[in-house]
């Protein structure tokens, strides 16, 4: 189950993917390996989106806590999601780390890492 401050921060993400020429896919998709948050595309890449959102205080700041585990897994979901939709682009695994305000409701900071991490383990 998806908690309150996950769910506003892949809109957040979202909605900068399409302020910077994005066409949002999906969003949550699944398979039996794991799910990918956002799936965006652009002129040249399919662009596969792990949103990490955490309150000030949290014991893992957002990005430390893509793993290469979590990695692994949205690889092998993102292998499932380009055999059931085929396409040209290139695929790109970018992460997105946001801390909000202490409400939970606003962004405090974010960090947007562009090739994040490869299909080859970089």
């Amino acid at each position: 189950m998806k908690n309150e401050s996950g769910a506003f921060g892949e809109a957040f993400a979202a909605a900068y993917l399409q302020q910077h020429h994005c066409k949002i896919e999906k969003r949550n998709y699944h398979s039996r390996y794991g799910e990918i948050d956002v799936i965006a595309s652009n002129e040249a890449h399919l662009i596969f989106l792990e949103v990490k959102t955490r309150a000030p205080g949290a014991m893992v700041r957002p990005l430390e806590a893509v793993t290469a585990a979590k990695q692994r897994r949205i690889l092998k979901t993102a292998q499932c999601y380009l055999l059931q939709f085929p396409t040209q682009l290139q695929p790109r695994f970018d992460v997105m780390g946001i801390l909000t305000e202490p409400d939970g409701h606003s962004v405090r900071h974010f960090t947007y890492i562009k090739n994040a991490f490869t299909a080859d383990g970089r």
